[in-house]
């Protein structure tokens, strides 16, 4: 049996209906770890990462990076999926592992409430993810301080909170919980096909005054807007399941990824920080003849070029990076403004006065001064050095994004 809401408290969408058997989706998860525990992978990795930055080999980089990836994608991540009884948390299950009621590892699922304790279920579509099925918190006679602490909010990374008919004040204050915690929540309104086949409302009107009503409840109590999926268990393949499974597969990613991920940012942005203080050194040198190691240390064009091989975003190594990515050079080029001299010249003004030709040929008239051609060489070649280490921190960046979600083309 339902449990009776209080209407007082939150209005009610949909009209009370008798609720249809719906067809389903599971097997066990036999054990939990924080994903946090991905970090332990970093020492050596970092170091690895490390050393190919300071030897300009960003396709090294790359594999360190997907080499961290792949490791941390086997670290077991816990989602949950709450709600009000009756609302078809089970069958919601189900349908989001595209398996059938009838098969042996399913959730049960029925007209009345068949989750008593929690249970954990898994799926080949999500590896290493736990799928736990709590009983609703009306069924439960709790008050949501008892239902966090049983039901162990506190090692649940994402919260899926199941509605339908209505959006009702213990959805609501599941929300509110969960927010407080920190931590990510979808809201999931199922039996879609039920609501549009009794509806008076055109199909987008229907979608809009579900939203709507959700988004109002939700916001009488503060809380922030969240993923927001309408969909129907018995057509697990409509309405915005895909999408549904596109955000998950996002930020389950992100879940075990993000804070690794930072870690190697913070690592490499301090090694390449440190590579262009050296190269800082060496240019400033008044005592070292060419540092660059160029033909002609005044052709702004060779300086480039060698500068870009230093840190290895040199044409060659930024396709190679692509391929390894899976798309197209351009997708790394795009936001560099060390592409060419033109565009270097054209994005930083500093160094488009450095190199003017009324600059230029004022060197020229001072090459019998010791030391004022030198000078200014010496300037050009370090904010040329500066500008090609924010291009790498950029590609380096989107390598980083890149690799949790992959760029389509």
């Amino acid at each position: 049996m339902k449990p009776s809401h209080k209407s007082h408290e939150v209005e009610p969408l949909l009209p009370k209906m008798e609720e249809p058997y719906y067809a389903p989706l599971s097997s066990s998860f036999p054990f939990v770890t924080s994903y946090q525990t991905g970090c332990s992978i970093l020492p050596e990795v970092s170091r690895n990462i490390e050393r190919a930055l300071n030897e300009g080999k960003m396709l090294e980089v790359v594999h360190g990076i997907k080499e961290t990836i792949a490791s941390l994608s086997q670290i077991p991540v816990i989602i949950s999926v709450t709600g009000d009884s009756g609302n078809g948390m089970s069958s919601f299950i189900n349908a989001l592992r595209i398996i059938g009621h009838e098969e042996d590892d399913s959730a049960p699922t029925g007209v009345v409430r068949t989750t008593q304790t929690r249970a954990t279920y898994s799926s080949s579509h999500f590896p290493n993810v736990a799928l736990w099925d709590l009983p609703g918190l009306g069924a439960t006679g709790q008050t949501i301080e008892s239902y966090v602490e049983e039901m162990q909010f506190s090692i649940i990374d994402l919260f899926i909170i199941i509605a339908s008919e209505q959006f009702s004040s213990n959805h609501v204050k599941l929300a509110k919980t969960i927010q407080k915690m920190g931590k990510k929540f979808y809201i999931v309104w199922t039996k879609l096909d039920r609501d549009l086949s009794t509806s008076v409302l055109s199909e987008m009107w229907l979608l809009q005054s579900i939203r709507k009503n959700i988004l109002e409840n939700l916001q009488k109590e503060r809380v922030t807007e969240p993923p927001i999926f309408l969909v129907s268990n018995l057509d697990p393949l409509l309405h915005d399941f895909p999408k549904l499974r596109g955000t998950l597969h996002k930020d389950l990613s992100n879940i075990r990824c993000s804070e690794p991920l930072k870690n190697i940012w913070d690592i490499c942005e301090k090694s390449i920080d440190a590579k262009l203080d050296l190269w800082r050194e060496r240019i400033g040198n008044g005592r070292l003849k060419n540092p660059l190691g160029v033909r002609n240390e005044d052709d702004m064009e060779e300086c480039l070029r060698v500068s870009r091989s230093i840190f290895g975003i040199d044409d060659e190594s930024l396709q190679q990076v692509a391929q390894s990515m899976g798309t197209i050079v351009i997708e790394y080029k795009a936001n560099m403004r060390s592409q060419n001299l033109h565009t270097l010249r054209r994005g930083d003004w500093r160094l488009r006065l450095m190199t003017c030709r009324l600059v230029n040929a004022f060197i020229h008239l001072l090459e019998f001064f010791q030391g004022s051609c030198c000078r200014l060489r010496r300037m050009r070649h370090e904010r040329m050095l500066l500008l090609v280490t924010q291009d790498t921190k950029t590609i380096l960046e989107k390598i980083l994004k890149d690799s949790i979600v992959p760029p389509q083309i």
